[in-house]
């Protein structure tokens, strides 16, 4: 009995000491000031429009000019919610380690036009949000001149990511002016016609055609003739020497 008795002590003994260990050591990491910044970038993105430096600066200002900081004080939700609230940043994680470093894990906005409208230039990203130019990058993509009303938005923005998304495309068009009634003129890489697209609906059966026309007509050395190509009529494509 009394045996039984010494053994409930130990193992009461032995929990209460793993408990002030634990209590104890996780006090101590709490306190621990923020040893450092590390800044990753998800999916190995090539084209870098905000740099490690630009996001460290950004969280040490949101966390009041310093990292002299303890770890328990630091609010990571605040400071994701800081980060993907940035014009450059569509999505960010933020953690802590155990050896005192602040952690952010970014993904960048993708840049598939760059915008000018009057005094306005920007670039577009694939959801058709406005982002400020790079000081450090500047996007090889198409520029789009003229206004479009956002009522009208979703179909320039499906236009602009069927060409970024299509190699081919990507490559051979280099620009889009957008007239006052809402027609779309496109420029291509290679040649001096213009490409009358129109209005942005049946977007990929107009671009399936102006693919079809083009492989077609590179064939021919009449193609640099061509003034205008104009795949407003989805069932036939019209060129104009």
């Amino acid at each position: 009995m009394k045996r039984f008795k010494w053994q409930n002590i130990r193992i009461v003994l032995i929990v209460l000491l793993m408990v002030f260990l634990y209590s104890f050591s996780s006090k101590r990491n709490n306190n621990r000031v923020l040893k450092g910044v590390n800044i990753s970038f998800v999916d190995d993105q090539e084209d870098m429009l905000i740099t490690n430096e630009m996001v460290n600066n950004f969280l040490i200002q949101k966390l009041g000019g310093t990292l002299s900081i303890e770890k328990d004080k630091v609010d990571l939700q605040t400071l994701e919610i800081a980060l993907t609230s940035h014009d450059m940043i569509e999505k960010a994680e933020v953690f802590s380690t155990i050896d005192g470093s602040l952690n952010a894990q970014i993904k960048q906005k993708t840049p598939i036009v760059r915008y000018t409208s009057g005094n306005t230039m920007c670039y577009l990203d694939n959801k058709g949000n406005k982002m400020p130019l790079s000081e450090s990058f500047s996007a090889r993509v198409p520029l789009v001149t003229g206004t479009f009303d956002d009522k009208d938005k979703d179909g320039y923005v499906l236009l602009f990511n069927e060409i970024y998304n299509d190699d081919f495309l990507k490559k051979n068009i280099t620009g889009a002016k957008i007239s006052p009634a809402g027609n779309v003129i496109l420029s291509s890489r290679n040649y001096n016609y213009k490409i009358i697209f129109g209005k942005p609906v049946y977007v990929e059966k107009k671009l399936e055609n102006y693919k079809a026309f083009f492989y077609h007509a590179v064939k021919d050395t009449l193609i640099t003739h061509y003034k205008e190509v104009n795949v407003m009529f989805t069932e036939q494509v019209v060129c104009k020497k």
